[in-house]
């Protein structure tokens, strides 16, 4: 049985089988992943196909393949998130159901919510590639004929009929790939050249690529750098530069010898890895990254950093297994410890609940219990001598929870700390999660939640370590769908999930598509707002998840209901974040190293029958990294709150929450806190309401609609500083403009009206008033009072009396000091200057002395004889 896998984006995977059928799988399916669609009564074997699908509407998506006698066919599906083909009218009663579905049925047009394309120019010839561009409009496909090897299919208005030409390259060729902003196609010819062709000029290339000795079987661009990557017979890899069109690397690969020749070739051009699988052996090839003059805190990639309040460090881990400590204040390194884990990375830290012991978790199956002189006092058997990945652990005041690589808690019980080596207990929950538990968070008394991989929420009472309720973001949803007076039910509510989106699903369009799978619903991140005293009464949030596709929510844990909603990073996968103590400020990171600062002081403190979609007040966003954000910590230094972030680039960056400049742990210039903070603190309110009306004065012109979207994201590492080691962030930072006009400060109104950013007079006997942005931009500058009239005083109006030159008086003579020898009553004498028993003594002491050495010379001389 052959077959060729695609995977889409509604996670769903066709399979093509030498019986002439394709298969569709749901992968969102509890158990084993059902066939939910079977097409039959194709004319050939597919051995090559390719999904398509519209980025900024998923519905709009073409599945295009080819197959052994030559006809390239393709579907274009048009509601492909709601349903790929017409389901009969009893198929909703038994969803695991297959629906088989012939091609005879899509080509009279049965199904309205697709449609069929075909051609059959290459004429018998085995269709080794096809693929489906947008920026041309048009289905390419190629074989190893000499004719009519690569052709290309454009998609009229009409969507009936297609317009064919076509490439003739001689001896055929194996692969081809296409670069939209060059519009070049390049072809990996059998005669071993890389062809470059014009999509409009089908006469001859408009560029040869020579330096292979075998044939060509796989090309990709790398768009970025418009270069191009060829693999050939004799497993040579080379890489191109496109405009000089001249070979520029040269790697040979060891893969051993066959006669039977199977290659796939996937570049990751975000991640800069080559992916080269040679029938049934892959390599993986990752490129090195540029050097770059930007400081580095650790060696290798830095997992986690915490904060020490009580002895003001923070301490970071790498995944060289190094645990470095560093002084807050002036961002020195005090001391180091390396290969805690020998080897092994380092993923994850803890410190206890008096900050005097360090807990380190490693990829080896490990955590540690160091003091901070580095003497390791415990060793945690987490992987029972394997290895896990553990992604948090949890000190509560009698056990260790720890939490990563699978649907059970692993506990430790304190009161079995008296031997070196710990072995792991049973929790008395079991498994209640259906994937692994990523994170954990605990609220005292008693109360502990778990987010896993699939999205779910789990609320456990800690000391009978009993669920009792299980919290989805697809859980309110589920509840509108069905009747009212349907009881709620443990364990089960938020568990269940349609396969086929309802009316009010299908309506999200591209938000469903972000949300509604099992890996981009992750809970990554769990926090308690522990210092909102008064949600039990009004019924406000009291617990944050994070993680997914971007989305941070708001969860009320007593009424299992799901408050607020918002996307805090779109476009970047799964997020990280971390809250100060006082729960006034929430900090969010991304895959590219983006961190932005929300307000949530405010935000959802009250219950609410909807679900809250606007974002909470966005404070800051910067780029302080160049890679992904791996840990954030807040912490307060001096009534100032702080915010350490760690990154795979290697660095460790810390910031205030207001705009101080970026500092990186490790840089030749130490700093001082003190500086940072020199200038007098403002109102926090004030502040607030000048960021709003900066941010309203300065764009002006969006509407209610627009002011919800995100705004264009300014990046630390786009302009360089003077001082290479420190990063200054602009002060037109990104501000959340989802604010009404009503409001806005009443001490700012008062002061100050502004309208679309200009100087405005506010009444016409009143003098003008202009505002500046800037630093001076909170102050009202006018025109200045006349001062009433001034009595002069009286040194200027009658200057010669104080300044008038008084007459010169005759100065005394000084009388002259008579002669020393004059006024010398006796000579000096030593006698008389002395007492005399300090002269004695000395004189008795010289005695002994000449007495003493006269003895000594008298022995010598009596020994020498």
């Amino acid at each position: 049985m052959g077959k060729d896998e695609v995977k889409k984006t509604d996670q769903r995977i066709a399979v093509a089988f030498t019986s002439k059928e394709i298969c569709f799988y749901d992968l969102l399916s509890k158990g084993e992943f059902p066939c939910q669609y079977k097409l039959q009564g194709l004319k050939g074997t597919p051995i090559c196909m390719e999904y398509w699908y519209d980025p900024l509407d998923a519905n709009e998506s073409v599945l295009s393949f080819g197959d052994i006698t030559g006809k390239v066919q393709a579907i274009a599906f048009t509601a492909a998130l709601i349903s790929l083909f017409e389901r009969p009218a009893g198929a909703h009663e038994d969803e695991e159901a297959t629906v088989t579905i012939s091609w005879a049925e899509l080509l009279s047009g049965y199904h309205k919510c697709c449609y069929t394309l075909e051609h059959n120019l290459h004429h018998g010839d085995w269709v080794r590639q096809v693929t489906y561009n947008a920026s041309l409009d048009a289905i390419i496909s190629s074989t190893t004929s000499s004719t009519n090897t690569v052709v290309l299919a454009w998609r009229e208005k009409s969507r009936k009929h297609l317009k064919m030409t076509s490439f003739n390259v001689a001896e055929g060729i194996h692969a081809f790939d296409y670069h939209s902003q060059l519009n070049l196609i390049a072809t990996a010819g059998i005669n071993n050249k890389v062809c470059l062709w014009n999509p409009y000029v089908v006469s001859k290339p408009v560029g040869v690529l020579w330096g292979h000795s075998a044939s060509v079987i796989a090309v990709q661009f790398f768009a970025a750098r418009k270069q191009l990557f060829s693999f050939s017979k004799d497993k040579v890899l080379r890489l191109w530069d496109i405009q000089y069109q001249l070979s520029i690397q040269r790697i040979a690969c060891s893969f051993p010898k066959s006669q039977d020749l199977r290659c796939l070739f996937h570049f990751d051009e975000a991640h800069g890895r080559l992916f080269i699988s040679f029938n049934n052996q892959l390599a993986l090839l990752a490129m090195k990254s540029e050097a770059s003059t930007r400081v580095k805190s650790h060696k290798t990639a830095v997992t986690c950093v915490l904060y020490n309040s009580v002895l003001k460090q923070v301490i970071s881990s790498d995944v060289g297994s190094t645990v470095s400590f560093w002084m807050i204040d002036t961002g020195q390194k005090i001391k180091q410890f390396t290969g805690c884990h020998g080897n092994a990375e380092i993923s994850t830290m803890a410190l206890d609940a008096n900050e005097t012991r360090l807990l380190t978790g490693s990829t080896d199956g490990t955590i540690k219990v160091w003091d901070f002189s580095g003497y390791c006092h415990h060793t945690l058997n987490v992987g029972r001598e394997g290895v896990v990945d553990i992604s948090q652990i949890l000190v509560l005041k009698k056990t260790i929870l720890v939490t990563g690589w699978e649907r059970a808690i692993t506990v430790f019980r304190l009161q079995n700390f008296n031997h070196f080596f710990i072995q792991p207990e049973k929790w008395k929950g079991g498994i209640e999660h259906r994937g692994d538990i990523l994170c954990a968070a605990f609220l005292p008394p008693q109360t502990l939640v778990t987010g896993s991989y699939d999205g779910e929420i789990v609320l456990w009472n800690n000391s009978t370590e009993k669920a009792h309720y299980v919290l989805h973001p697809d859980y309110q949803r589920l509840l509108k769908s069905k009747s009212d007076t349907e009881p709620q039910k443990l364990l089960g509510a938020g568990r269940s999930r349609s396969p086929h989106p309802g009316p009010n699903q299908a309506a999200l369009g591209a938000h469903s598509l972000e949300t509604h799978t099992e890996g981009n619903d992750a809970v990554v991140g769990l926090h308690f707002l522990e210092a909102r005293k008064t949600t039990a009464k009004t019924g406000g949030a009291n617990l944050v998840s994070c993680g997914g596709s971007g989305y941070v929510r708001f969860w009320d844990t007593r009424k299992k209901q799901l408050l607020a909603e918002f996307l805090a990073h779109g476009g970047v996968g799964s997020i990280i974040m971390s809250t100060d103590k006082s729960n006034q400020y929430l900090a969010t990171g991304d895959l590219d190293g983006q961190l932005k600062i929300w307000d949530i002081e405010e935000y959802c403190l009250n219950s609410s029958k909807s679900k809250i979609t606007q974002a909470p007040t966005l404070i800051r966003s910067f780029r302080p990294h160049e890679d992904q954000t791996s840990s954030l910590e807040m912490c307060k230094l001096g009534g100032h709150l702080l915010i350490i972030s760690s990154s795979a680039d290697c660095s460790i960056c810390v910031t205030d929450v207001c705009g101080a400049s970026v500092w990186i742990f490790g840089q030749a210039k130490h700093w001082q806190t003190e500086n940072w903070f020199s200038l007098p603190k403002r109102d926090t309110n004030l502040m607030k309401s000048e960021i709003q009306e900066e941010s309203i004065r300065e764009i002006p012109l969006l509407s209610k609609r627009e002011s919800w979207l995100d705004l264009p994201e300014h990046s630390l590492l786009d302009k360089k500083n003077k001082d290479d080691t420190t990063f200054n962030v602009r002060s037109s930072e990104v501000i959340n403009l989802g604010i009404k006009y009503k409001e806005r400060n009443i001490f700012r109104k008062k002061t100050h009206n502004l309208y679309n950013g200009e100087v405005m007079q506010k009444s016409p006997a009143s003098p003008k008033t202009y505002c500046y942005e800037g630093a001076f931009r909170s102050l009202s500058i006018g025109a200045l009072k006349e001062l009433l009239e001034v009595k002069k005083p009286a040194f200027l109006l009658d200057p010669e009396t104080y300044f008038r030159e008084k007459p010169e008086e005759a100065c005394s003579q000084i009388p002259e000091l008579p002669l020393l020898s004059e006024t010398l009553k006796a000579v000096f004498d030593e006698k008389n200057l002395f007492p005399k028993e300090i002269l004695d003594r000395e004189r008795r002491a010289k005695q002994l002395c000449q007495e003493t050495s006269s003895e000594v010379k008298i022995k010598r001389n009596k020994k020498q004889l």
